[in-house]
């Protein structure tokens, strides 16, 4: 059971938020200086990834993989959470941790419970209204509201729209990083005299549009002054099935400039604002004395197109889409190095369980991370395998990446060379020059379909 001296344990997780939309991961031109302060006080993963999604609520299996530890072929039930699934909180409940948990939970309600002995302000759902969100307090199963309608303006060609929510009240006026940071603050302030070590769980609606930061942020950054990446495009050069779905249709095809440039002020402006409620959670753990002791971590489920590839959306497996940010923190932890071997959602389960020495999930996919943390070790992997849909397909190594196409009779190959193109802007599929690499990579991601049971894998 865990002692008095056990540290505690405070996870973030965003939505929408791409690596290297952080200033210090990747010179972004966004502002996060608190954000800046954690990955110079911990060990951040330069290449983290999200496995995928089979559906376009990428966020909904990035989320049970974290909290369940298996990879994304091995998700299943309401929420890609079962009840055979034993959850990070259950476990470290069962360990002698005090669990709760704010914010956006999207993987049912049954695995919340397991997961966690308190929570306020829940908002059970994948996307809403920052500045009025439905939410409720964690009740027995039975307990809770049963769905009914919910009718919210998205921000998007759909107009209004009614969804069926599980909730017991709105808070509005504030937005919804701000509502869940006082959350967090005022929890971290309700622990810091008592004994039993805790694992908060704070899940932010942002950076996910609809992007209604307060205007301050909104006005810090002028569109016409921001750079562009060398991959934004007036569209997709090829049909990957997903080119007009919800997220797609956020602007106009084709694409132009001066929306994206719109869409990146907006995707900064709430990023900045998000950054500001991470500092006032970090300022409350040294403002309580718990700092000392408390690892914390960052992440992301998922990245976010926002212009390149001429995509708005995370249902593609670029690397702006699947790489995500992964921070650690905290006692014990090294602080202001990065490490490069390739990581999953699922692999922080079994490092925590490591760092924090309770055991190990006995159905889970992931390994630990503590000996790259620690020694600079070699990774558990020499590759990153990423799905989405029953349409794509991808591996990449240190330096290439290919990208399969799958859609029957349109078949595609994208291949890029990393090292000398990061945004993946050239393709080399069909260079002769690069049959061999391409080749190599073709078993390789044949290899790895096979390896987690994905049902695209060859016989």
């Amino acid at each position: 059971m865990a002692s008095q001296n056990q540290p505690n344990l405070l996870v973030l997780v965003a939505d929408d938020l791409r690596y290297d939309a952080i200033s210090a991961c990747a010179d972004a031109p966004v502002h996060t200086p608190h954000l800046d302060r954690l990955v110079a006080d911990g060990c951040t993963f330069t290449r983290a990834h999200n496995m995928g999604s089979e559906h376009g609520a990428v966020c909904v299996p990035a989320r049970a993989m974290i909290h369940s530890g298996r990879s994304l072929f091995r998700l299943d039930g309401p929420g890609n959470i079962t009840a055979d699934h034993p959850c990070l909180g259950e476990a470290l409940a069962d360990t002698g941790y005090h669990t709760f948990a704010t914010g956006k939970w999207h993987n049912g309600q049954e695995a919340f419970n397991r997961s966690f002995a308190a929570g306020r302000n829940v908002f059970f759902g994948g996307m809403d209204d920052h500045w009025n969100v439905p939410v409720c307090d964690r009740r027995p199963l039975e307990a809770y509201p049963s769905g009914r309608p919910h009718r919210f303006d998205p921000g998007d060609p759909r107009g209004v729209v009614t969804q069926r929510r599980s909730y017991e009240r709105y808070e509005s006026g504030r937005h919804s990083s701000e509502l869940f940071a006082d959350t967090l603050c005022e929890h971290l302030f309700d622990r810091a005299d008592d004994d039993q070590p805790f694992f908060a769980y704070g899940a932010f609606m942002a950076p996910h549009d609809p992007r209604t930061a307060p205007g301050e942020y909104l006005a810090r950054y002028d569109p016409d002054e921001l750079p562009l990446s060398p991959a934004v495009a007036d569209g997709h050069p090829i049909n990957n099935g997903y080119l007009h779905t919800r997220d797609e249709d956020l602007a106009p095809h084709p694409r132009d400039e001066e929306t994206i440039r719109r869409h990146l002020a907006d995707y900064y402006g709430i990023i900045s604002h998000l950054d500001a409620q991470v500092g006032r959670i970090l300022d409350t753990l040294e403002r309580t004395g718990l700092a000392d002791n408390t690892i914390v971590v960052f992440t992301a489920d998922h990245g976010l197109a926002v212009g390149r590839h001429g995509l708005l959306g995370k249902q593609n497996v670029y690397e702006h889409s699947v790489r995500i940010p992964l921070v650690l923190a905290g006692p014990g932890l090294p602080e202001g190095i990065t490490r490069d071997a390739f990581t999953y959602h699922f692999d922080l389960y079994p490092t925590l369980a490591d760092l924090l020495e309770f055991p190990q999930p006995a159905t889970g996919d992931g390994e630990s991370l503590v000996s790259v943390i620690e020694d600079d070790a070699d990774g558990p992997r020499e590759t990153a395998f990423t799905a989405f849909g029953d349409t794509q397909r991808a591996v990449r190594t240190d330096r290439y990446k290919l990208i399969e196409y799958v859609r029957p009779g349109d078949p595609h190959v994208q291949l890029f060379d990393l090292e000398n193109d990061p945004h993946e802007t050239e393709n080399l599929g069909t260079d002769p020059d690069h049959a061999d690499v391409r080749d190599r990579l073709t078993a390789t991601l044949a290899d790895a379909k096979r390896a987690v049971n994905d049902p695209l894998a060859p016989a």
